[in-house]
């Protein structure tokens, strides 16, 4: 069976290494740069990055707007780090003129964990499933507040973070504070792509 074929937006961030896991889990990857890209894709990854210049680029490239649509059309979508960001309704702490994608409806907060130099990793159970994943967190943000129809997938526990949620689902959008292309463990990858074929059918 074909697998379905899936943007990845190649302004910023871990584009090869998420192309890499998504041909690994049985789907077709495209990188997207321009609006023409955008057609005929069922699905589409909004990688890491930097938000605010994420942002500035999809203006620049004439991609905001369209992608914006597609994504209230229904495109389903899966962000990590900078890309939970841009699918957020809501920043904390966004610059004046930030804008987002939006479709989340969840709050999160830009680089709440610190800078760069305070990356780290940690053991977190995602979607309820064993055994741990492996997560990376990179600048990250974290979810600050949920709405109703908004499923967490994943929590921290220790470090002094406990209970701040680092993954969730609302309808055909899925997202992560953390980076799952940089472990090699495809669960996250894999389960984006069983939204996309569900929702192709």
């Amino acid at each position: 069976m074909t697998g379905p074929t899936i943007g990845v937006l190649a302004l910023q961030g871990d584009v090869r290494e998420h192309v890499r896991a998504l041909e690994s889990v049985g789907a077709h990857a495209v990188p997207v740069r321009r609006e023409r890209e955008l057609h005929g894709i069922q699905g589409m990854v909004i990688p890491g990055g930097e938000s605010t210049v994420m942002d500035k680029l999809l203006r620049a490239f004439e991609l905001f707007d369209p992608l914006q649509e597609r994504l209230r059309e229904g495109l389903v979508a899966y962000g990590s780090c900078a890309g939970m960001i841009m699918l957020a309704d809501r920043v904390a702490d966004a610059t004046a003129d930030q804008r987002t994608l939006g479709g989340l409806d969840v709050t999160v907060r830009r680089n709440a964990f610190g800078r760069q130099v305070d990356s780290f990793e940690r053991d977190i159970t995602y979607a309820g499933s064993p055994p741990p994943m492996r997560a990376v967190f990179i600048r990250a943000p974290w979810v600050e507040d949920v709405g109703p129809q908004v499923e967490v997938l994943a929590r921290l526990e220790g470090g002094g973070f406990d209970g701040r949620v680092v993954a969730v689902r609302q309808g055909t959008l899925l997202a992560t504070s953390f980076h799952p292309e940089v472990t090699g463990d495809l669960r996250v990858h894999s389960h984006f792509v069983d939204l996309v074929r569900q929702r192709a059918q």
